[in-house]
């Protein structure tokens, strides 16, 4: 193959694993691979490509503009060329309006295909393993708040029985009836 024939330097599918991508330097096959492109990687090559072809006409419309600048220039009057170099920079303008157009629609149509990095670490077991982790932590809350309140009532009551229990001289209170009853028997 003469060199001239040869493809351009660049990523093609390799001839020994077709799954995979290899370098082409323009003469030869490198000992560099890598995966093939994902499909955003894709569409970040495609919207490059539109992008470059749209960049490239308007450079190439503007030296043509330029050089039609030029040779009217060498033609006509000062005040002609003027008028081209004003028709040359509107013409310019124009192309490159709607080249930003056109890479602006691409960019909002790619960040509408993007899909947040969130949504692909998270899903419905652990948002409910979150969920049941915030319910046992109020249920332990609320447990230690429960035992705390009723272990302060229970002492309380204990206290206020052994108070009824003695007089002020710390001498045993009067028997009830219902009591005396309860020690005959």
């Amino acid at each position: 193959m003469r060199r001239a024939d040869a493809p351009r330097a660049g990523w093609y599918p390799d001839p020994e694993s077709r799954t995979s991508l290899r370098y082409w330097d323009g003469l030869d096959w490198t000992q560099a691979r890598r995966s093939p492109p994902s499909e955003a990687e894709l569409r970040i090559a495609e919207s490059q490509a539109a992008f470059d072809e749209a960049h490239h006409y308007v450079a190439s419309s503007a030296a043509r503009a330029a050089a039609a600048a030029q040779s009217a220039s060498s033609r006509t009057g000062r005040a002609d060329t003027q008028q081209v170099i004003d028709e040359v920079r509107r013409a310019t303008r124009g192309e490159v309006d709607r080249a930003a157009d056109v890479f602006t629609r691409q960019a909002r149509q790619l960040t509408r295909e993007i899909t947040p990095l969130i949504s692909q670490y998270t899903n419905r077991v652990v948002r409910w393993v979150r969920f049941a982790a915030i319910v046992a932590v109020v249920l332990l809350i609320a447990y230690f708040a429960f035992q705390v309140f009723a272990q302060a009532s229970l002492f309380e009551w204990i206290g206020d029985r052994i108070d009824n229990l003695t007089d002020e001289n710390g001498a045993p209170a009067a028997v009830t009836p219902r009591v005396a009853a309860l020690r005959s028997v």
